[in-house]
């Protein structure tokens, strides 16, 4: 039987325990992380998701022997590959992990020899170079570089590396002399299990703004569909009753039936249809009286909303009777009134 170092033993017992205890176990890569930057990320999250590095065999043993008491979490091994890992254990939620990971990235310089995850392509303009050998280095990578107007130019756009090609070590060279840094440098989250459901990194890369809009207008659709089917639930009873209330109303008022509710907008309906015939009939000389010519000209309210005549006050006996007479002629006028109404509506 091969020898087991006891510091391997010490870290696969150190990992098991941690990835029992954890509510959250992620399986994150570092490789191609500077040691300066892991560091700072790693010091960054160790207060709520704290990042162990460890082998790949033993974090392999270790979710092996967790799974014994915490059943599925070896589904993580499946993520591992070849790149060099790290476990994660928190209490936040992995989407919350996964976008806070996504925002701590950074653009780094390629050295050569790692593969371009997009095309690089360089843009014509001019570069902050003074005329001299680097026209030379430029143009020796394939970058279309002149001097123009006493400044080094690129003078049409170029793809030097296309993305899942490998980049030269020489225009890696050339890339950070201009300033372009085509690598992103940031801890991955390549999966995380959560009682007991393994979330994958397709899963966990989904854009918060646009699944609240999912589920918004998941929620819109279904309130709509509740409305039009008339099912009731304590956010539908309202406006379904709401709408029944309205729609009550617009058919009592169709049929002519009247009550407290239906009354003045039967009136005012029945007044509207009666200015309207008025304006149509209004063309025919001596079909309208002077009230309802008046009518039509000043657009006023009906007569039913009409202010009352005023009752009169300490007037002299001459201004009472004049009173006396103008509302009895306003009473004349209003009976009148209601009999053309009468005649016209039935």
């Amino acid at each position: 039987m091969a020898h087991v170092a006891a510091w391997k033993k010490e870290k696969v017992a150190e990992l098991t325990q941690r990835i029992i205890e954890s509510p959250v176990v992620g399986l994150v890569a570092v490789d191609g992380i500077p040691a300066p930057q892991l560091q700072d990320m790693r010091r960054k999250l160790r207060k709520e998701s704290p990042i162990v590095v460890s082998k790949n065999n033993l974090i392999r043993l270790a979710l092996t022997e967790a799974a014994k008491q915490k059943p599925g979490v070896d589904s993580l091994m499946d993520l591992i590959g070849t790149s060099q890992s790290g476990l994660l254990f928190s209490h936040k939620n992995p989407f919350k992990i996964y976008q806070e990971l996504k925002a701590s990235e950074s653009k780094a310089p390629a050295k050569g020899g790692e593969v371009a995850p997009e095309d690089i392509m360089i843009k014509a303009g001019e570069t902050p170079f003074k005329p001299g050998p680097i026209v030379g280095e430029l143009q020796r990578v394939g970058i279309p570089a002149a001097i123009e107007g006493g400044k080094v130019v690129i003078k049409k756009d170029k793809l030097l590396v296309k993305a899942g090609e490998r980049i030269p070590r020489d225009i890696a060279g050339a890339l950070t002399r201009l300033e372009i840094y085509p690598l992103t440098v940031g801890l991955k989250l390549k999966g995380a299990f959560e009682k007991g459901i393994l979330f994958k990194e397709d899963v966990l890369a989904v854009d918060p703004q646009e699944y609240v809009s999912s589920v918004q207008g998941a929620a819109v659709g279904a309130f709509n569909i509740a409305m039009h089917l008339g099912y009731a639930t304590s956010l539908t009873i309202r406006p379904l009753l709401s709408k029944a209330h309205m729609e009550a109303l617009n058919l009592a008022v169709n049929a002519g039936v009247v009550n407290r509710e239906t009354a003045e907008l039967i009136i005012s309906k029945a007044y509207g249809q009666m200015l309207s015939l008025a304006s149509a009939l209004s063309g025919s000389e001596g079909a309208l009286d002077e009230e309802l010519t008046g009518l039509l000209n000043a657009q006023g309210p009906p007569p039913s909303q009409q202010p009352p005549p005023s009752a009169g006050g300490d007037e002299g006996a001459g201004g009472g009777e004049a009173e006396k007479e103008e509302e009895e002629k306003e009473e004349v006028t209003e009976e009148e009134a209601a009999a053309g109404l009468g005649a016209l509506f039935g």
